[in-house]
C-alpha cells in the first residue's frame, strides 16, 4: 500500500520550452505536495538523460554537483522554494543546449520533463499556466523587451502616416494658393490692355 501511495504521486509532464540563441529561458518544475518539507526535499535537474545541469539543495539555498559547462549559466529561485516551485532559469543558450530536461523531485518521486527548442531569431510563445507559476516577472522580462519594439514600432508608422499626410496637404495647398494667384495675374494683365489701348482716330 505504501509504495501504492508514493507512486501516486510521481507526476511527468511534458511542457514545451522554447528559447533563442544568446538568450535566457526558464525552465518549469513545481511538486504538487502540499505539506512540502524543505529539510527532506532534494531536487535533480538533468540535461538529455546524463548531463548534470544542477542538484537544489533547497533546506541550505545552495547548488551542489554541477556539470561545468552550465555554470555561471544557471539561476534558481530560492524564494519559490516554499511554495514547491523548483524552475531553472538557463541563459546564454547555444544550439548544444536543446533537448529534453528532467527535473526529479526526492523523496516525493515527483519527475517533470520539459522539451527545449532553440532558434535563431526571437520567438515569443504563450506559457503553460505551470510556466506563469514559476516566475511572473521573470517569464514577464524574457517578452517585454519585443513588446517595447513592437510598440516603438507602431508609433513610428503612424508618426510617419502622419506627416507624410501633412506633407500632402500643404502641397496641395500651395498649389491651390499658385493657381489662385496665377488665374488672378491673368486677370488683371487683360483688363490693363483694354484701358491702355488707344481709342480710334478720326
Amino acid at each position: 500500500m505504501e509504495k501504492e501511495a508514493s507512486l501516486s504521486h510521481s507526476l511527468s509532464l511534458d511542457v514545451t520550452v522554447e528559447g533563442f540563441i544568446g538568450g535566457s529561458v526558464v525552465l518549469p518544475c513545481s511538486s504538487t505536495e502540499h505539506n512540502l518539507k524543505l529539510q527532506e526535499v532534494d531536487v535533480s535537474w538533468r540535461h538529455n538523460g546524463s548531463k548534470n545541469v544542477c542538484d537544489l539543495i533547497p533546506r541550505s539555498n545552495s547548488i551542489e554537483t554541477q556539470d561545468t559547462r552550465y555554470k555561471n549559466r544557471t539561476k534558481t529561485f530560492p524564494e519559490g522554494y516554499v511554495r514547491g516551485n523548483f524552475s531553472i532559469k538557463l541563459s546564454g543558450l547555444n544550439h548544444a543546449d536543446a533537448g529534453e530536461y528532467i527535473c526529479l523531485i526526492t523523496p516525493s518521486d515527483e519527475q517533470e520533463t520539459v522539451e527545449l527548442i532553440i532558434n535563431d531569431f526571437f520567438v515569443v510563445e504563450p506559457t503553460t499556466e505551470k510556466g506563469n507559476q514559476t516566475t511572473d516577472q521573470e517569464i514577464q522580462e524574457e517578452i517585454r523587451p519585443d513588446s517595447v519594439k513592437k510598440s516603438w514600432l507602431w508609433i513610428l508608422v503612424v508618426t510617419l502616416l502622419i506627416v507624410l499626410s501633412l506633407i500632402f496637404i500643404v502641397i496641395m495647398f500651395r498649389r491651390k494658393i499658385s493657381s489662385c494667384l496665377m488665374s488672378g495675374e491673368q486677370g488683371i494683365g487683360s483688363d490693363t490692355h483694354e484701358v491702355v489701348s488707344p481709342g480710334p482716330r478720326y
